[in-house]
């Protein structure tokens, strides 16, 4: 099959569907029946929906976009709308539903196979056109609906459009389901890796040795021969500060490193990329973290607060990082940093105890954790394993994620040439 090349045969959406009236079947529909609802975050980015929430029809009826079966949706909102995500509507109680308003609705026409139009609504053309075509603030931006019913396609007859939607349907479930698989095997590699690191802080490498009860419930039974401590008894533990943003005299030509709690997303701190000024140190009391000490992310709803990170430079830092710096030598950086990383869920369920929207941890939380401390050779052996057998698990990991890129590559490449008839369908059944 050619390309079809010819601007002749490019039309605007707004020609092939259908002007789908908003007030979608209201006579056939009661105040108290229960229909489907669709948040955006029951829509996927392969095409799948998840149709499990219902409403009822007064609660709905107005404030929200209706949709029925056999419409296209399109999220109007980023990044939703650059993710890819997007659907042919099928399966609703009775046919009809209601959705967020965050939705483009496109109805296909007699001349246009509704799978055809899907495809064509995630062709990476149209999401990189529409982006350029977005409006509003920063992280509140849409993409007009102009634009969507002005997109210029080339769509072949309909018995040509069905077959190309029968390659596709083909094609993208092989590849879809070869994503599965890897981030399947991603979630098993991230289990394994967290079973590795809570087993050998927790436990340690002898299985044979006799355990005690550590009186501690996140930790459990220990080895006989440790001890547990205060973490406050072994470190002294604190948090930094953010100068005045809006003072150029605290950030422009500073020389001091000074980190956001970003850094936690890294096993070891190497490295900053912003710096503060020996002014900014002194009006604001900043304290010089020094190297080897562990920094751990105290604020925010995602999965950043709670995680740890060693820190190999001298560095300043964010009101949002506690430091806790190594006193005594009874606790080796590492050995910390990978409890704490056992510790995560329960760290997260003591911080969410505040009471705040975006939950916290306090210094006073850290210095009173409890932790094992086996003896310091017993740490270095530990730490050693965890490195080693880590290091496996996340090449494995890291392949897996490239592999699972080049398989959405594809995906979008092929959606994209068989659109627009750069791909010979012809023999597909």
């Amino acid at each position: 099959m050619s390309q079809r090349k010819s601007t002749d045969l490019l039309k605007r959406l707004r020609y092939f569907t259908l002007e789908q009236s908003r007030t979608i079947k209201h006579g056939i529909l009661r105040d108290d029946d229960e229909v489907s609802f669709l948040p955006m975050e029951s829509i996927g980015e392969q095409g799948e929906i998840d149709l499990s929430a219902t409403r009822r029809v007064d609660d709905v009826s107005s404030g929200y976009t209706p949709i029925t079966d056999g419409d296209i949706i399109v999220p109007k909102i980023t990044p939703c709308f650059e993710n890819g995500k997007g659907a042919l509507i099928n399966g609703l109680i009775g046919g009809v539903g209601f959705a967020t308003t965050e939705l483009h609705v496109l109805t296909p026409g007699p001349d246009l196979d509704g799978r055809f139009l899907y495809y064509i609504t995630v062709d990476p053309r149209f999401r990189k056109q529409g982006e350029a075509h977005m409006f509003g603030a920063a992280g509140q931006q849409r993409v007009p609906a102009e634009f969507v019913r002005d997109y210029r396609v080339a769509v072949p007859p309909l018995s040509q459009q069905r077959t190309i939607v029968r390659y596709l349907d083909q094609e993208t479930a092989r590849l879809d389901l070869l994503v599965a698989q890897n981030r399947k095997l991603l979630d098993v590699l991230r289990e394994r890796r967290e079973a590795l690191i809570t087993t050998s802080v927790l436990r340690g490498l002898n299985p044979a040795v006799s355990f005690r009860d550590s009186g501690v419930p996140w930790i459990g039974d220990v080895p006989t021969h440790w001890e547990i401590w205060k973490l406050g008894h072994l470190a002294s533990v604190g948090n930094g500060t953010t100068p005045n943003r809006g003072k150029q005299e605290y950030w422009e030509n500073g020389d001091i490193p000074w980190l956001n709690s970003s850094v936690v997303n890294q096993e070891e701190v190497t490295g900053a990329d912003q710096f503060v000024t020996r002014l900014a140190v002194h009006d604001y009391h900043l304290r010089l973290v020094r190297s080897g000490s562990v920094v751990v992310a105290i604020v925010g709803q995602g999965k950043t607060r709670g995680r740890a990170a060693v820190l190999s430079i001298d560095s300043t830092m964010s009101r949002h990082l506690a430091f806790i710096s190594l006193a005594d030598g009874r606790l080796s950086s590492w050995y910390l940093k990978w409890t704490l990383a056992a510790a995560y869920d329960y760290l997260r369920s003591i911080s969410d105890d505040l009471g705040s929207t975006r939950g916290g941890l306090t210094g006073e939380h850290l210095s009173n954790l409890r932790v094992p401390v086996p003896p310091k050779a017993e740490q270095q052996e530990i730490v050693m394993k965890i490195a080693l057998r880590i290091r496996a698990i996340d090449d494995l990991s890291k392949e897996a994620e490239r592999t699972m890129v080049l398989l959405k590559e594809r995906r979008a490449s092929l959606i994209s040439e068989a659109i627009v008839g750069m791909i010979d369908v012809d023999g597909v059944p």
